[in-house]
């Protein structure tokens, strides 16, 4: 039973690994949401651990996982931030070690893998969860209210992209590694837009997909998904590094009025800047970054 001191105590974490995804996506929300504390990150990189004592001097910083898990009195919470074919591995290792753990995208590299995780958590009694930070995007957020609104009519079509123009691969295990290690866009950017179409538009029963590596790397770099949902609605997935134009970020189409908005939401960005994520304006765009609803005769600008 949680008595009252438990459920006011503020819950202890600690980030593993410092990239771009401890950094920008984890370390600073963590720091700015009541009820949590970052009390650790884990980086054995001694730049990053520098960054780290700079920016969180109350955060102490742990040189390993192996480290990290005789902590399990001290630490609460364990988020893992590292490269794709480890996030599995941690997560189980910190729920074993007593850590309840948030798992970054991809949450595992199969769906076999993933299965076997969530019954390791049952057996274990431990909680374990994903993280999906773009549910809480404001250009999403805005079609989920359009659609639960029926602004759009009975939606038969759902286009989604996350498109960027990098024609040169560099040699990070993320554009250059292994797709058996979860290299690629599939891997790095397809959580995002499948988790958003099923969770707007239901369970899937059919999948066409095309991956493709275009600059010389062995890793997919521009990758397309066909998602039949079981509801009727088809779902069209882009992913690109090599998009010279980008197109919409979304369009939607129903049977009544379609949306349309550009460009992405503008919260990785200011996090990328070293922006605090409890700032009053967090999540708020500009009138010229709001999508358009309706028809080509007659159509309006939404937030």
């Amino acid at each position: 039973m949680t008595s009252a001191n438990d459920a006011e105590r503020e819950l202890r974490v600690a980030v593993i690994g410092y990239g771009k995804g401890g950094e920008v996506f984890h370390a600073p929300l963590v720091d700015a949401t009541a009820g949590l504390r970052l009390a650790a990150v884990v980086t054995g990189n001694p730049e990053r651990q520098a960054a780290v004592r700079s920016r969180y001097p109350g955060a102490e910083v742990i040189p390993s996982v192996d480290e990290l898990w005789k902590r399990a009195g001290d630490i609460d919470i364990a988020v893992v931030t590292t490269p794709n074919e480890t996030h599995a591995p941690l997560a189980r290792a910190a729920m074993e070690s007593g850590f309840a753990a948030v798992v970054d995208k991809p949450f595992a590299l199969t769906a076999a893998e993933g299965r076997e995780l969530a019954e390791d958590a049952r057996r274990l009694g431990q909680v374990l969860t994903v993280y999906q930070n773009r549910r809480w995007d404001s250009d999403f957020l805005t079609l989920w209210k359009l659609v639960e609104e029926g602004a759009l009519g009975r939606v038969h079509r759902f286009e989604s992209r996350f498109e960027r123009w990098r024609p040169e691969a560099q040699g990070t295990w993320r554009d250059s590694g292994d797709p058996e290690a979860g290299a690629g866009v599939l891997y790095d950017l397809g959580p995002h837009l499948i988790d958003q179409a099923v969770n707007l538009f239901g369970p899937v029963e059919s999948v066409y997909a095309e991956l493709d590596a275009r600059r010389g790397a062995a890793a997919d770099d521009d990758s397309f998904l066909a998602l039949t949902h079981t509801g009727g609605v088809r779902s069209h997935l882009w992913m690109s590094a090599v998009a010279a134009q980008l197109g919409p970020r979304f369009r939607v189409l129903g049977d009544r009025a379609a949306f349309t908005i550009r460009g992405l939401d503008s919260q990785e960005e200011r996090l990328g800047n070293g922006e605090r994520p409890d700032a009053p304006d967090w999540g708020v765009e500009p009138e010229s970054a709001w999508g358009r609803l309706g028809t080509d005769a007659d159509a309006h600008e939404v937030r």
